[in-house]
Protein backbone atom coordinates (compact mmCIF):
# COMPACT_ATOMS: atom_id res chain seq x y z
CA UNK A 1 0.00 0.00 0.00
CA UNK A 2 1.09 3.59 -0.60
CA UNK A 3 2.42 5.57 2.35
CA UNK A 4 -0.28 6.71 4.78
CA UNK A 5 -3.11 4.82 3.03
CA UNK A 6 -5.24 2.41 5.05
CA UNK A 7 -7.65 1.57 2.23
CA UNK A 8 -6.80 1.16 -1.45
CA UNK A 9 -9.50 0.14 -3.93
CA UNK A 10 -9.05 -0.37 -7.67
CA UNK A 11 -11.86 -1.29 -10.07
CA UNK A 12 -13.72 -3.16 -7.31
CA UNK A 13 -16.85 -4.84 -8.67
CA UNK A 14 -19.66 -6.95 -7.23
CA UNK A 15 -22.27 -8.69 -9.37
CA UNK A 16 -25.35 -10.67 -8.42
CA UNK A 17 -26.10 -12.65 -11.55
CA UNK A 18 -26.65 -10.12 -14.33
CA UNK A 19 -27.06 -7.25 -11.86
CA UNK A 20 -23.98 -5.12 -11.07
CA UNK A 21 -24.36 -3.69 -7.57
CA UNK A 22 -20.88 -2.12 -7.43
CA UNK A 23 -19.38 -1.15 -10.76
CA UNK A 24 -15.58 -0.80 -10.93
CA UNK A 25 -15.02 1.70 -8.10
CA UNK A 26 -11.57 3.14 -7.35
CA UNK A 27 -10.49 5.25 -4.35
CA UNK A 28 -8.10 5.41 -1.43
CA UNK A 29 -8.42 6.48 2.20
CA UNK A 30 -5.61 7.95 4.29
CA UNK A 31 -4.74 7.28 7.93
CA UNK A 32 -6.74 9.45 10.33
CA UNK A 33 -9.12 10.61 7.62
CA UNK A 34 -12.89 10.90 8.05
CA UNK A 35 -14.08 9.51 4.74
CA UNK A 36 -17.76 9.88 3.87
CA UNK A 37 -19.20 7.17 1.64
CA UNK A 38 -22.52 8.53 0.42
CA UNK A 39 -25.31 7.42 -1.85
CA UNK A 40 -29.06 6.94 -2.00
CA UNK A 41 -30.62 3.65 -0.92
CA UNK A 42 -29.71 1.10 -3.58
CA UNK A 43 -26.65 3.02 -4.81
CA UNK A 44 -24.33 0.18 -3.79
CA UNK A 45 -22.57 1.67 -0.76
CA UNK A 46 -23.58 -1.10 1.68
CA UNK A 47 -22.43 -3.79 -0.77
CA UNK A 48 -19.12 -1.97 -1.18
CA UNK A 49 -18.66 -1.74 2.58
CA UNK A 50 -19.38 -5.46 3.01
CA UNK A 51 -16.56 -6.25 0.58
CA UNK A 52 -14.16 -3.96 2.44
CA UNK A 53 -14.88 -5.46 5.87
CA UNK A 54 -14.34 -8.99 4.60
CA UNK A 55 -17.86 -10.44 4.71
CA UNK A 56 -18.60 -10.40 0.96
CA UNK A 57 -16.18 -11.57 -1.73
CA UNK A 58 -15.80 -9.20 -4.69
CA UNK A 59 -16.48 -10.39 -8.22
CA UNK A 60 -13.39 -8.62 -9.56
CA UNK A 61 -10.96 -5.78 -8.94
CA UNK A 62 -8.46 -5.15 -6.15
CA UNK A 63 -8.71 -3.85 -2.60
CA UNK A 64 -6.57 -3.72 0.52
CA UNK A 65 -7.80 -2.72 3.97
CA UNK A 66 -5.38 -2.16 6.87
CA UNK A 67 -2.70 -3.77 4.71
CA UNK A 68 -4.66 -6.96 3.97
CA UNK A 69 -6.11 -8.17 0.67
CA UNK A 70 -9.91 -8.52 0.64
CA UNK A 71 -9.68 -11.66 -1.51
CA UNK A 72 -7.02 -13.60 0.37
CA UNK A 73 -7.06 -12.27 3.96
CA UNK A 74 -10.64 -11.32 4.93
CA UNK A 75 -10.22 -12.77 8.46
CA UNK A 76 -7.17 -10.57 9.10
CA UNK A 77 -9.19 -7.56 7.97
CA UNK A 78 -11.92 -8.40 10.49
CA UNK A 79 -9.36 -8.52 13.32
CA UNK A 80 -7.90 -5.13 12.47
CA UNK A 81 -11.05 -3.06 11.99
CA UNK A 82 -13.97 -1.88 14.06
CA UNK A 83 -17.50 -2.05 12.69
CA UNK A 84 -20.74 -0.48 13.79
CA UNK A 85 -24.04 -1.21 12.08
CA UNK A 86 -27.19 0.86 12.49
CA UNK A 87 -29.35 -2.26 12.61
CA UNK A 88 -27.23 -4.42 14.90
CA UNK A 89 -24.44 -3.44 17.24
CA UNK A 90 -25.29 -4.47 20.81
CA UNK A 91 -27.27 -7.24 22.52
CA UNK A 92 -30.43 -5.79 24.04
CA UNK A 93 -30.78 -8.61 26.57
CA UNK A 94 -27.31 -7.99 28.05
CA UNK A 95 -26.33 -5.13 30.33
CA UNK A 96 -23.94 -2.40 29.20
CA UNK A 97 -21.20 -4.05 31.27
CA UNK A 98 -21.93 -7.49 29.79
CA UNK A 99 -21.85 -6.11 26.24
CA UNK A 100 -18.46 -4.50 26.82
CA UNK A 101 -17.12 -7.74 28.31
CA UNK A 102 -18.58 -9.89 25.53
CA UNK A 103 -17.24 -7.82 22.65
CA UNK A 104 -13.88 -7.38 24.37
CA UNK A 105 -13.62 -11.16 24.39
CA UNK A 106 -14.63 -11.35 20.72
CA UNK A 107 -11.84 -8.88 19.91
CA UNK A 108 -9.34 -11.09 21.76
CA UNK A 109 -8.64 -8.78 24.69
CA UNK A 110 -7.45 -10.23 28.00
CA UNK A 111 -9.67 -10.05 31.08
CA UNK A 112 -7.40 -7.40 32.57
CA UNK A 113 -7.51 -5.34 29.38
CA UNK A 114 -11.30 -5.66 29.15
CA UNK A 115 -11.65 -4.41 32.74
CA UNK A 116 -9.30 -1.50 32.00
CA UNK A 117 -11.17 -0.55 28.83
CA UNK A 118 -14.55 -0.90 30.58
CA UNK A 119 -13.51 1.48 33.35
CA UNK A 120 -12.23 3.99 30.77
CA UNK A 121 -15.47 3.76 28.78
CA UNK A 122 -17.70 4.13 31.85
CA UNK A 123 -15.75 7.21 32.94
CA UNK A 124 -15.54 8.79 29.49
CA UNK A 125 -19.22 8.37 28.58
CA UNK A 126 -20.60 8.86 32.10
CA UNK A 127 -22.11 5.37 32.23
CA UNK A 128 -21.81 4.77 35.98
CA UNK A 129 -25.56 5.04 36.58
CA UNK A 130 -26.54 2.72 33.71
CA UNK A 131 -23.63 0.26 33.41
CA UNK A 132 -25.78 -2.53 34.90
CA UNK A 133 -28.90 -1.64 32.92
CA UNK A 134 -30.08 -3.81 30.03
CA UNK A 135 -29.10 -2.19 26.73
CA UNK A 136 -32.63 -2.77 25.44
CA UNK A 137 -33.95 -0.29 28.01
CA UNK A 138 -31.68 2.54 26.88
CA UNK A 139 -32.54 5.37 24.45
CA UNK A 140 -31.23 4.91 20.89
CA UNK A 141 -28.72 7.74 21.30
CA UNK A 142 -27.06 6.01 24.24
CA UNK A 143 -26.96 2.73 22.34
CA UNK A 144 -25.22 4.35 19.39
CA UNK A 145 -22.59 6.09 21.52
CA UNK A 146 -21.86 2.88 23.43
CA UNK A 147 -21.74 0.88 20.18
CA UNK A 148 -19.18 3.25 18.71
CA UNK A 149 -17.00 3.09 21.81
CA UNK A 150 -17.15 -0.72 21.82
CA UNK A 151 -16.09 -0.76 18.15
CA UNK A 152 -12.91 1.02 19.32
CA UNK A 153 -12.17 -1.32 22.26
CA UNK A 154 -9.33 -3.16 20.48
CA UNK A 155 -7.75 0.04 19.06
CA UNK A 156 -8.43 -0.80 15.40
CA UNK A 157 -6.66 0.92 12.51
CA UNK A 158 -9.97 1.84 10.92
CA UNK A 159 -13.62 1.92 12.01
CA UNK A 160 -16.47 1.37 9.57
CA UNK A 161 -19.72 3.10 10.55
CA UNK A 162 -22.82 2.15 8.59
CA UNK A 163 -25.49 4.88 8.98
CA UNK A 164 -24.49 5.37 12.64
CA UNK A 165 -26.78 8.32 13.40
CA UNK A 166 -29.95 7.08 11.74
CA UNK A 167 -33.01 7.82 13.88
CA UNK A 168 -31.29 9.82 16.61
CA UNK A 169 -32.06 13.45 17.49
CA UNK A 170 -29.88 16.35 16.22
CA UNK A 171 -28.19 16.94 19.59
CA UNK A 172 -27.17 13.29 19.89
CA UNK A 173 -25.96 13.33 16.29
CA UNK A 174 -23.70 16.27 17.09
CA UNK A 175 -22.35 14.51 20.21
CA UNK A 176 -21.70 11.41 18.16
CA UNK A 177 -19.72 13.41 15.60
CA UNK A 178 -17.65 14.93 18.41
CA UNK A 179 -16.68 11.35 19.33
CA UNK A 180 -15.76 10.70 15.70
CA UNK A 181 -13.53 13.81 15.59
CA UNK A 182 -11.77 12.75 18.78
CA UNK A 183 -11.03 9.28 17.38
CA UNK A 184 -9.80 10.66 14.06
CA UNK A 185 -7.53 13.13 15.87
CA UNK A 186 -5.95 10.19 17.70
CA UNK A 187 -5.10 8.55 14.36
CA UNK A 188 -8.07 6.22 13.83
CA UNK A 189 -9.45 6.27 10.30
CA UNK A 190 -13.24 6.68 10.06
CA UNK A 191 -15.14 5.26 7.08
CA UNK A 192 -18.75 6.37 7.42
CA UNK A 193 -21.92 5.98 5.37
CA UNK A 194 -24.77 8.39 5.99
CA UNK A 195 -27.87 9.67 4.24
CA UNK A 196 -27.73 12.96 6.15
CA UNK A 197 -26.12 15.34 3.68
CA UNK A 198 -25.30 17.89 6.38
CA UNK A 199 -23.04 15.22 7.93
CA UNK A 200 -21.08 15.10 4.68
CA UNK A 201 -19.84 18.57 5.61
CA UNK A 202 -18.08 17.06 8.65
CA UNK A 203 -15.97 14.68 6.53
CA UNK A 204 -12.45 15.36 5.24
CA UNK A 205 -13.41 13.88 1.87
CA UNK A 206 -16.61 12.53 0.42
CA UNK A 207 -17.43 10.04 -2.32
CA UNK A 208 -20.92 9.89 -3.80
CA UNK A 209 -22.18 6.69 -5.40
CA UNK A 210 -24.92 6.61 -8.03
CA UNK A 211 -26.11 3.32 -9.53
CA UNK A 212 -23.06 1.39 -8.35
CA UNK A 213 -20.45 3.91 -9.52
CA UNK A 214 -18.55 6.65 -7.72
CA UNK A 215 -19.67 9.78 -9.55
CA UNK A 216 -17.84 12.33 -7.37
CA UNK A 217 -14.98 12.27 -4.87
CA UNK A 218 -13.33 15.26 -3.20
CA UNK A 219 -13.52 17.53 -0.16
CA UNK A 220 -16.97 18.98 0.56
CA UNK A 221 -15.67 22.46 -0.25
CA UNK A 222 -14.32 21.45 -3.66
CA UNK A 223 -17.43 19.43 -4.53
CA UNK A 224 -19.65 22.43 -3.81
CA UNK A 225 -17.46 24.58 -6.06
CA UNK A 226 -17.41 21.94 -8.79
CA UNK A 227 -21.19 21.60 -8.86
CA UNK A 228 -21.90 25.28 -8.13
CA UNK A 229 -23.88 24.30 -5.05
CA UNK A 230 -24.35 26.01 -1.69
CA UNK A 231 -24.73 22.75 0.25
CA UNK A 232 -23.80 19.09 -0.06
CA UNK A 233 -27.51 18.36 -0.32
CA UNK A 234 -27.57 20.32 -3.59
CA UNK A 235 -24.50 18.44 -4.84
CA UNK A 236 -26.17 15.13 -4.08
CA UNK A 237 -29.43 16.11 -5.78
CA UNK A 238 -27.60 17.15 -8.95
CA UNK A 239 -25.74 13.84 -9.09
CA UNK A 240 -28.69 11.63 -8.20
CA UNK A 241 -31.18 13.38 -10.47
CA UNK A 242 -31.40 10.56 -13.02
CA UNK A 243 -33.54 7.61 -11.84
CA UNK A 244 -31.98 4.23 -11.16
CA UNK A 245 -32.87 1.66 -13.84
CA UNK A 246 -33.19 -1.18 -11.35
CA UNK A 247 -34.40 -0.98 -7.79
CA UNK A 248 -32.71 -3.38 -5.33
CA UNK A 249 -36.06 -4.62 -4.05
CA UNK A 250 -36.87 -5.85 -7.55
CA UNK A 251 -33.75 -7.97 -7.53
CA UNK A 252 -34.21 -9.21 -3.98
CA UNK A 253 -30.75 -7.97 -3.09
CA UNK A 254 -29.78 -5.78 -0.14
CA UNK A 255 -27.27 -3.41 -1.65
Amino acid sequence: MKNNNVIEVENLTKKFGDFTAVNSITFEVKKGEIFGFLGANGAGKTTAMKMLIGISKPTSGKAQVAGFDVFTHPEDIKKNIGYMSQKFALYDDLTVKENITFFGGIYGLSRAKIKEKRCELVEELGLKEIVNELVGSLPLGWKQKISFSIALLHSPTIVFLDEPTGGVDPITRRQFWEMIYKSANSGTTIFVTTHYMDEAEYCDRVSIMVDGKIEALDTPKKLKLQFKAATMDEVFLKLARSPSPTLPEEKGVNI
